[in-house]
């Protein structure tokens, strides 16, 4: 009669200084790997000239300058449409979206009197890609309170578009504004926002790299 031995083979590696655990309860278990935080590595933007990496690194500055105003408008905007929709009165209706104005005035109404006609160009398409609705849609929408601050605040709102929308996808400026974003969002650098419609930012850049026939649409005017 043959006789079968076995060998129990200890596989757990050898503690040391350097092993990491898992801790349960008062048991201590080595493991074999260290997690780590998550780092998302966006692929690297190709331009073709000289030319083009000027205007790109012009564009760059204006988004970063304009970004903190499209997010106070997309969250004051939210706040006032989930208070409004509590609020049964008419008057109290008025009456808190006149508060809502005032601030934001206060706060940001000198600092957009000096933005350039490509910023205020930019901070439109910003506000729509947090919004969802075009500048347009939100100045007829609202109190005409908030329709004088829009059309008086700057006197370059009125040379530039209010029905203008976000586009990444068909307009390569906004696919490389939302290249810029994504960079500073991930290097701390901005605060981050996701946008009313989501957008997957990889299947958005192989849409540009597999259509290179497209020329480059910055606005010539970036330099205002």
């Amino acid at each position: 009669m043959s006789h079968v031995s076995l060998i129990a083979q200890d596989t757990l590696p050898e503690p040391s200084e350097t092993t990491a655990y898992y801790i349960i309860g008062t048991d201590s278990i080595p493991r074999k790997s260290i997690e780590l935080d998550e780092i998302v590595i966006y692929p690297k933007l190709r331009l073709s000239s000289r030319s083009e990496m000027h205007e790109y690194l012009i564009l760059k500055r204006k988004v970063k300058r304009v970004w903190p105003y499209a997010v106070l408008a997309s969250q004051r905007l939210d706040s006032l449409n989930q208070r409004l929709e509590r609020i049964d009165s008419k008057r109290q209706k008025r009456r808190y979206t006149k508060m809502i104005q005032k601030y934001i005035e206060n706060k940001f109404s000198e600092k957009l009197k000096n933005l350039t006609k490509t910023e205020g160009q930019i901070l439109v398409k910003l506000m729509n890609r947090q919004v969802g609705i075009s500048t347009f849609e939100m100045v007829r929408e609202l109190r005409s309170g908030w329709r004088a601050f829009w059309y008086n605040t700057t006197a370059s709102l009125f040379s530039i578009s209010l029905k203008e929308t976000y586009q990444p996808y068909e307009v390569k400026e906004d696919f490389y504004i939302e290249n810029i974003l994504n960079q500073a969002f991930e290097n701390g650098e901005l605060e981050a926002q996701d946008p009313h419609e989501p957008i997957d930012f990889f299947d958005l850049f192989a849409h540009w790299e597999a259509d290179k026939a497209h020329k480059s649409i910055i606005s010539p005017q970036l330099s205002d």
